[in-house]
C-alpha cells in the first residue's frame, strides 16, 4: 500500500510507489485547479535552481506545483543502475495521479525530463494544457550515447552489462538494460494532437544536446501553438537568473 512520510527538515515529502521504492517530491497545493509539474533531467535532482524557481512561480500565481526525483536520483531510494525511462515515466505517472489528481497542469521538462514529459501524454492528454521543454533530449540514450560510443565501450556494455562513461566532471553508469529500454520508448516518430501551447527553450551553446532535438519535439505536435526560443550563449542547464526569467515567462503565459 502506498503511503506518505512528511520529512522534518525540509518541504520535501516521500511517497512509496511500491514496497521498495520511495520517491522524494516537492509540492504546493492550491485552490486553483491548475498545476505546474516539473520533471528534471538525467542524473539530476531537485536541489538545483530550476525547481525552486518554478515553485516560487507557482506560489506567485497561486497554482499548484509538483516536482519529483526519480528512483536512483537525489534522495529517492533505489540504485540508478536499476532505473530506466519506463520506470521513471511510470513513477511520474503515479505521482501526478496522487498529487495533481484530475486537475489540469503545465508540463515543464528539462533534458531527459522532456522525454518523460512526452510519455505522460499517453495518460494525461486531456489534462495537459501546456508543455515547456528545456534543452529537450528525447531518445538521447540511443542517438546521443549508444550510436556515438566507441566500439570498445559498446563491447564492454554488451559483455559486462554496464560501463562508466566520463562526461566533463561527471561519470555516468550506463547499463545495457537502460539502452534497451530507451529503444522501447520512441516518441519522436509519434504525433500528439493536442491544441495546446508548446514552447521549446534551448541554449545556442548547449554542448550536451543539439538544438535540433527541440525542433524534433515541436514536429511531434501537429496542431499545437508552437514556439522555439534559442537563448544566445545559453548552456544545457539554462539555470542562470536571466535564462530562468525567460522560461518562467513562457510558463506563466500558459497558466
Amino acid at each position: 500500500m502506498s503511503y506518505i512520510i512528511q520529512t522534518i527538515m525540509t518541504n520535501f515529502i516521500f511517497y512509496n510507489t511500491s514496497k521498495n521504492t520511495k520517491i522524494r517530491y516537492l509540492k504546493n497545493i492550491s485552490k486553483n485547479k491548475t498545476y505546474i509539474v516539473f520533471l528534471h533531467g538525467f542524473m539530476s535532482d531537485l536541489e538545483g535552481k530550476k525547481p525552486s524557481s518554478f515553485l516560487k512561480l507557482a506560489k506567485k500565481n497561486k497554482v499548484g506545483f509538483l516536482a519529483l526525483e526519480y528512483s536512483g536520483h537525489g534522495k529517492s531510494s533505489g540504485k540508478f543502475i536499476d532505473g530506466n525511462i519506463s520506470k521513471w515515466s511510470n513513477q511520474t505517472k503515479l505521482l501526478i495521479k496522487k498529487i495533481v489528481k484530475n486537475n489540469n497542469f503545465i508540463l515543464v521538462g528539462s533534458s531527459m525530463g522532456a522525454w518523460i514529459s512526452l510519455n505522460q501524454f499517453k495518460y494525461f492528454k486531456n489534462q495537459i494544457k501546456g508543455f515547456v521543454g528545456i534543452g529537450s533530449a528525447p531518445e538521447f540514450l540511443e542517438n546521443l550515447m549508444w550510436k556515438k560510443f566507441p566500439r570498445k565501450i559498446k563491447n564492454e556494455i554488451l559483455k559486462k552489462k554496464i560501463s562508466y562513461i566520463k562526461h566533463g566532471s561527471y561519470e555516468y553508469p550506463i547499463t545495457l538494460q537502460l539502452i534497451k529500454d530507451g529503444k522501447k520508448n520512441k516518441v519522436l516518430n509519434k504525433k500528439i494532437n493536442s491544441k495546446i501551447k508548446v514552447t521549446m527553450v534551448h541554449g545556442s551553446k548547449d554542448e550536451s544536446v543539439p538544438v535540433t532535438y527541440s525542433r524534433k519535439v515541436l514536429k511531434v505536435f501537429s496542431v499545437a501553438r508552437k514556439k522555439l526560443i534559442v537563448i544566445k550563449n545559453g548552456d544545457h542547464s539554462l539555470s542562470s537568473p536571466k535564462n530562468l526569467k525567460i522560461i518562467n515567462k513562457e510558463i506563466e503565459q500558459m497558466l
